[in-house]
């Protein structure tokens, strides 16, 4: 499936978030994410000057070593270009995510043991994406046996009564009413 058409346009910014899960050698899983903001033209930021199109407005990344119950063993923060002085400050209270499990109420928890201005607004954006790869990546290679997917009922490709499940998870398949 591709979009429409666009009409004609300029692009102005570009956001990468990239995302990678690996096996770690002593049996925990790592998700590391960084998420880079540019500019196609000069741009002006008060505490660094004049940035030249392409040169790094924001330069993050977050990773998060995982066991196989999804809970945060490790946590790391970098910042390697921030627009103010004080983000960098920020990094070491992502250590805070250590023991948290990925899971419902997860953000809760990021919340009230990281909260607004001890954390990043970009880094905490990191997180949604970082729990799903994680999803993505430990499960498929779990052995699940008879428990419940994980991700029953959370999209319209997981519902109860859709075709993933029937085939995948018969035993949890429920027919959906007209």
């Amino acid at each position: 499936m591709s979009l429409p058409e666009p009409r004609p346009r300029r692009r102005l910014h570009r956001r990468r978030i990239v995302l990678d899960g690996y096996r770690r050698e002593d049996g925990l899983w790592e998700v590391e994410a960084a998420l880079v903001d540019t500019k196609t033209q000069p741009f002006e930021l008060q505490f660094r000057g004049e940035l030249a199109p392409g040169e790094h407005i924001h330069d993050m990344a977050l990773r998060v070593a995982l066991d196989d119950d999804l809970t945060i063993r490790e946590a790391a923060a970098s910042m390697d270009a921030t627009p103010f002085p004080d983000c960098p400050g920020a990094e070491q209270a992502y250590r805070a995510l250590v023991g948290v499990q990925i899971g419902p109420g997860w953000i809760k928890a990021v919340n009230e043991r990281i909260g607004r201005t001890a954390g990043c607004t970009h880094l905490f954006e990191l997180l949604r994406p970082i729990a799903t790869t994680a999803y993505q990546m430990i499960y498929p290679a779990r052995d699940r046996g008879s428990e419940t997917p994980v991700l029953l009922d959370t999209c319209h490709g997981w519902r109860a009564g859709g075709q993933a499940i029937s085939t995948l998870y018969p035993e949890w398949f429920r027919p959906e009413s007209e």
